[in-house]
């Protein structure tokens, strides 16, 4: 028997979730759709989202202990829509102080500007490209270069890399795959 799956939201904890949740909606800009205590505990918490399709894409839950040596998190990770936004998102980012910036970067399947949000949870926005390459895969990348020549420079990178393929070849491999994983009992 086969059933359908897909990803809908995340939920984080946090130390502050005022702090988190100014962060999120301030610089990222996500809309709180609900906000509250949590029945069984009383903790506060916070449903955000950017698309009126969703309830909410990322919620923030007090509980966090404060003496946490590390964030759990290996990532959060959004979409953009262009190069321009990813410009304008990190020079945005540039200006808040607890954040920490980690660096623009191609994987060859996406460009990704990596940061740690206001409690060090690592956060990645980014953009699809075309083409697969296998991962891991990290090359720098210069936003302040144009964007003819950051996607020209990704794609010759990329066809350079054993394992290159365009991504409707790769999609349906993994297509394949699937439909394996769910015809099994």
């Amino acid at each position: 028997m086969s059933f359908s799956i897909a990803f809908s939201h995340v939920g984080i904890f946090a130390t502050d979730v005022n702090r988190v949740a100014d962060f999120y909606t301030r610089v990222l800009r996500f809309v709180v759709s609900d906000r509250g205590k949590v029945t069984y505990s009383g903790a506060d918490i916070v449903f955000m989202t950017r698309d009126p399709a969703e309830h909410h894409q990322l919620v923030v839950a007090a509980g966090r202990p404060a003496d946490l040596a590390f964030s759990t998190i290996n990532q959060i990770s959004f979409r953009l829509d262009s190069l321009q936004s990813m410009r304008e998102l990190h020079e945005r980012l540039k200006r808040e102080p607890d954040v920490k910036i980690l660096g623009p970067v191609t994987h060859g399947n996406a460009v990704s500007l990596y940061f740690q949000d206001p409690e060090g949870n690592r956060v990645e926005c980014l953009i699809d490209t075309p083409w697969h390459v296998p991962q891991p895969y990290r090359i720098p990348v210069d936003l302040s270069l144009s964007d003819e020549t950051i996607w020209a420079k990704i794609e010759k990178d990329a066809r350079a890399t054993p394992g290159f393929k365009p991504i409707g070849e790769w999609k349906a491999e993994i297509a394949r795959k699937i439909a394996a994983a769910s015809a099994q009992p």
